[in-house]
Formats: C-alpha cells, structure tokens, sequence
C-alpha cells in the first residue's frame, strides 16, 4: 500500500461517500474530517453508511471556516490519524469532499511507486508569483488577521489599515521562507511527519494561527525545511478565475477533464451525474505512463477568463457592467457621425445612402425625438423613436443601435442642438468616424425668418455648444478617426472631401465621385455673418467669409469630372 487519503467534508456527503468508497475499495485508507456545522443527524447517516469499510477513519470534528486556522488544525488531525492508523501508507493525498479521481487509483499508486521520495505541493514565494488575490500577498505574513475575512469583513479591513498606519510588523520565525500555493497536495510519510513532530511545532503554528488563507501557506512553507524533493505543482486538477474563486466542472467538461491526465479535480457539481458515472466506473481506461498536464487545458480557461471580463466586443455584459473600462470595444462595429452636413447639403441623407450602400439616420440625438432612416418609430433591436428612453441611458441607446445591425454599417447625423452626453462616448470610440464642418449650423439660421435679435442669441448658444464638442474631439484621450473642417474650408473644394469620406466608408469601391449633393444658397452668408459681428456676437467657426464676396453653390453634376496633379 503506497497512498492514502486525508479528506475535509462538510457538504454534499452523498458525492463525499461515494469517492470515500471508491478509493477504500481499491486498497487506499481514507480518513476524513466533517465539519461540525453538519447536523448531528446527517453526521450520524453518513458514518453509517461507511460502516462496512474497514480502512475508514472519522477524526474528532471542529467547525471550519475559509481562510482561518481551523482548516489547518482539520488537516493536521487527519494528518496525525493517517500516519498513527496506517503505517504501510508511504504517500498521503489531501483532497476534499468536491473532489473526483480522474484516473484509476493504480494509475495513481503506479506514478507515485516510481518517485518514493518525491512531494508534490505547489510553494512558491511571494515574489515569485503575482497571483494572490485580495491585495495582500507578503502582507499576510507580517500582519494579524484574528477577524474572519466573510463574517467580519469591517472588523477586518479596519485592523488592517490600523496595523499600516501604525507600522506594525510580526516577526517571522527564524528559517521560514513564506511560500503560497494550492492547499491539495500529495505528501511523502517522511516530509509530513517532520511537520507535525517538529519540536518548533508549536511556534509554527503560533505564527501561523494569525496568518491570513493559512491553508495555502502552512505546510507549503513546512515543506521547504523538511522535504528531500518537491516538485512544487499539485496533481490535482484546480483552476481558478480572475477574481480567485474556483471554477466548478459539470457534465459538459467531461472531455476537457480527461484532456488533462491529472489524477483529481476539483471543484465538481454535485449534480454531475455523468462526470461521477464515468470517472469512478471500474472500466475507467487506464492511462499509467501518461504525465498530468493541466497546462493542456490552460487555453480553454484562459479564453473563459477572457470572455468573462472582455466580452464580445460591443456587447455590455453583467459580469463587466458595473466596472468603468472593462468593455471590450465601446460598440460592435464602425459607424460614421457627419455633423451638420444636412445644413449645408440638401437631402444628404438620400445621396451618401445611394453613393454607399449604408443606413443613413437623420439627428439620432435630436431634442424631440430618434431620426431614424425612413422616418421610422421602431427600429432594429425594438429600439424606440422616444427621446426620453434614448436619453435615459444615451450610451446604451448607441451601443445597441450598432449592435442590433451588425454587418450593416449605419451613419447619421449630429450637431450642436443636438443632445450633447453622446459626445464623450463617440469620441472615446475606436469604432467612431466622425466628420465635422464647423459653423454649418448658422445656415439653418441663415435661411430663417426669425428675428435678427433671436438669430443671434441662438448663434451664440450653438458655437457655445460646439467649441466645446470641438475641445472633446481634439482630447488626447480621442480614439475616433475624426475630421473637421471650417465650413469656408469645406465649401471650396467639397467633392474632394466627400471623395475622402466616401473612400473611408466603402475602401472597395474604387469609383470616383462625379457628382456632389445639392448645396444650399449661400449667397449673402458673409454678410450675414458681418451682422451678427455688429450685432455683438462674433462668429469664429466658419471660416472666412469675406462680407462683399458671394458664395457660389457647387453645380450638383459638373460637366468634366477634375483631375488633381
């Protein structure tokens, strides 16, 4: 006899006395500790229905809790009963009742048969290794921790920032090096006997008692000042997420769990039927020369970790909801923003849908109501024309636009009089092509038949709301492809703009434009803008308008298409 079993149990005990009879069937001893918060009555049935082995030990029971002393005090009591109850026993296997055996138990009696001396327990240093989670790595080894982490989370962090404050710093005994790792290991007689006959025993559990999570420290750090070989992995199967917590194998990670060749695994559903049918079944194929590799399956669990914090891009999902910049991409796929381009063009909207094949909103964030193409009141996604839903979670409403009509490409339109708590979002957007001309919107205004004291006030308002659009835009923190031209600038040569614009929003098609949207009259703008100069409200974002030169519109459909040298 080579192995035996030290187990902790404190729920399931159908699934624990099923694996306890499995490995005492096949010759392993197994001695068990059951947590004392199970009641006396299913205690009692439970060691009834394990009566009939005669290599199964129950050991006095201590009400264990996570992170705290009393799973190591459990450990050392299964520890001691092991070793004084069964002396043929050359390794010992800490497992727990969530537990399974992967691989026949003489696959596992084999494997250790040809290393006698070699302990396998996962310790390594606090330098070593960044992933201890919780923010307290070489911490735990020199602060106190007398409060329970779950029960008294406030009691907890309070001791631990007055500890800091006051620089408090226990004394390590002398020729312990902390280690950390996972808490299942297999153990030779003579490494784990060292531990629990040390003379300074009963220093090395004063210290430890205040360390923090102990169970992954304890004999970890033991096993350096005893063992004659470690092999610091574990030969059990135990993956963990990003926020340390164990991942949980059902039915559907039967393949993946042979994948790994690791003797154990842990945590399993208790409800896996299949995974306890086919792993404890006496036709269980053998696999004695394979080496356990869980690293085979680390890719699998790496993309897990991956999909729960990333996400698919564009999509919000609740595992990163609440947490600023996790997302995985703002929105699901590119989009164009053209601001105030129906200002200055005539049934824009109608041409660039011709010219490139897209979706071609109205002002999506208008005041009143959502502009969709065709003058619709529901869109893709049951996404409603209502400006108070849209504007309840703005980032949301876009997001799911684009999301909702992926594969499709949409545009639409903006502009200062335009709800303006999209603007940061757009802007922060990689997916975001956003097109500006600047002080087109004092077009509209142009052509109106307001007064002149009301044209000016509004004036005011818009370049007010657009400079700071502008600022946002020009941020280093910008991640669209934005564009911005003054609107002098654009009208002088706009075919070769939109060509640009075009050719950014369908790269495969080569066609050159010959033909440019209809402009609206803007003869007498400079004048206009001369006005509202000698109004007292200076227009700065237009460009320059001279007040005695008149602006031709730019004829829809030029004879000769141009060359440019």
């Amino acid at each position: 006899m080579s192995v035996g079993f030290i187990m902790l149990v404190h729920t399931a005990l159908d699934r624990s006395s099923q694996i306890i009879r499995h490995w005492a069937s096949h010759g392993c001893p197994v001695v068990v500790h059951t947590d004392k918060r199970v009641g006396p009555k299913r205690y009692r049935s439970f060691v009834e229905s394990l009566s009939d082995l005669e290599n199964v030990r129950f050991t006095e029971r201590l009400r264990c809790e996570w992170g705290t002393w009393s799973l190591v005090r459990a450990t050392q009591m299964v520890s001691e009963l092991m070793l004084a109850e069964f002396p043929e026993v050359r390794h010992i296997y800490f497992a727990s009742g969530s537990c399974l055996p992967l691989r026949p138990v003489d696959d596992l009696r084999s494997y250790l048969d040809r290393r006698p001396t070699t302990d396998f327990i996962e310790s390594v240093t606090t330098e070593d290794v960044p992933w201890a989670v919780g923010g307290l790595d070489h911490e735990r080894f020199t602060l106190r921790f007398p409060f329970s982490w779950k029960r008294q989370r406030l009691l907890f962090d309070r001791y631990v920032v007055w500890q800091r404050r006051l620089g408090v710093r226990r004394k390590i005994p002398d020729g312990l090096v902390p280690h950390l790792g996972s808490q299942w290991w297999c153990l030779t007689r003579q490494t784990l006997s060292a531990m629990l006959e040390d003379p300074r025993r009963a220093v090395h559990d004063r210290y430890f008692r205040r360390v923090w999570i102990p169970d992954e420290s304890y004999f970890q750090t033991l096993a350096r000042l005893y063992s004659r070989r470690i092999e610091s992995r574990s030969l059990t199967l135990s993956k963990f997420d990003f926020q340390g917590k164990p991942h949980i194998f059902y039915d559907d990670h039967l393949q993946l769990l042979r994948r790994s060749d690791c003797f154990v695994a842990r945590k399993i559903w208790p409800h896996a039927d299949r995974l306890y049918e086919t792993f404890l079944s006496n036709d269980s194929a053998s696999m004695a020369e394979a080496e356990p590799s869980p690293e085979k399956i680390d890719r699998v669990f790496a993309q897990a970790v991956e999909r729960r914090t990333r996400g698919r891009t564009g999509l919000v999902m609740q595992s990163r909801y609440p947490n600023e910049g996790w997302e995985n991409g703002k929105t699901a796929a590119p989009y164009s923003v053209f601001e105030v381009f129906n200002a200055l063009f005539a049934n824009f909207e109608h041409w660039l849908s011709r010219r490139t094949g897209t979706r071609v909103h109205g002002n999506l964030f208008h005041p009143k109501r959502v502009r969709y193409a065709g003058n619709e009141t529901l869109f893709n996604g049951a996404l409603s024309d209502s400006a108070a839903l849209r504007d309840y979670n703005s980032h949301a409403f876009l997001g799911n636009l684009i999301w909702a009509t992926r594969g499709e490409r949409q545009c639409f339109q903006f502009g200062p009089g335009d709800v303006q708590d999209i603007s940061w979002y757009m802007a922060t957007d990689s997916n975001a092509q956003i097109s500006v001309i600047t002080g087109a919107w004092a077009l509209p205004l142009f052509h109106s038949n307001r007064n002149f004291s009301a044209i000016r006030k509004r004036a005011a308002q818009l370049q007010k709301v657009e400079s700071a659009h502008l600022d946002i835009l020009r941020s280093p923190h910008t991640k669209a492809r934005v564009r911005i031209w003054t609107l002098a600038d654009f009208v002088q040569d706009p075919m070769h703009h939109l060509q640009s614009i075009v050719d950014e929003i369908s790269p495969r098609s080569a066609r050159r434009l010959t033909e440019v949207p209809k402009m609206v009259d803007m003869n007498g703008f400079g004048q206009f803008l001369q006005n509202l100069k000698n109004q007292g409200m200076k227009p700065i974002l237009m460009g320059d308008f001279p007040a005695s030169n008149e602006v031709s519109a730019v004829p829809a459909t030029p004879q000769k298409p141009y060359l440019v040298r």
